[in-house]
């Protein structure tokens, strides 16, 4: 049987859970490339739901992600709202704070996979636990409007494709793949932003 044969008896087997948690995720993700701030209830609607799916999944680490998600959607939300105007420029990270981040980050799941496949039975625990800690670091980045953003999907994102479909989740990881694409759109989308600011 072939992959692409396999994809398609796993998405036409899809719940109805994951279908809406898809269909949410991928609405926040292009509201939050157009900076609409309505994108933070697809978040914290799809993310809820998928906290569910991710732990009747063996997915524990990922499921915990997936709680952080539920509550930066509120942090979200409210930053975006918030009427300081410094909460609505993109703004840039220094080399240096990408290179704490990316340390800290790795150290984090290296720590979290190492606990993780230890003491219980989760599916993949390095690959999980690496996706979960930089996309709490992402998560964050989006929330402060921090262009680099968008590159940390790119790559957490092309990891989940693969994760997601080594736990039977076909049209999940089909979103993930749709999510790689939309993350260089919101990564040019917020660059042509900065830009423009810059000769404001």
């Amino acid at each position: 049987m072939s992959f692409f044969t396999l994809l398609w008896e796993g998405i036409q087997a899809t719940s109805m859970i994951e279908w809406l948690a898809v269909v949410s995720t991928i609405i926040y993700v292009i509201l939050a490339a157009k900076r609409f701030i309505l994108c933070w209830l697809f978040a914290f609607i799809g993310s809820a739901l998928f906290v569910y799916l991710c732990y009747i999944g063996d997915l524990y680490i990922e499921s915990i992600l997936q709680l952080f998600y539920v509550a930066m959607a509120i942090v979200g939300w409210i930053s975006w709202n918030n009427s300081n105007s410094e909460n609505h420029t993109i703004k840039t990270w220094r080399s240096k704070n990408h290179l704490i981040n990316i340390t800290l980050s790795g150290f984090a799941a290296f720590v979290v996979g190492f606990i993780f496949d230890k003491y219980t039975h989760q599916a993949s625990p390095y690959l999980d636990a690496f996706t979960t800690c930089y996309s709490l670091s992402a998560t964050y980045m989006v929330s402060r409007k921090i262009i680099g953003n968008w590159i940390y999907w790119v790559v957490i994102d092309l990891f989940s494709i693969y994760l997601y479909a080594q736990r039977d989740y076909y049209l999940t990881a089909v979103q993930y793949g749709l999510f790689t694409i939309l993350a260089i759109y919101g990564f040019m989308e917020w660059k042509k932003e900065y830009k423009s600011q810059l000769t404001c």
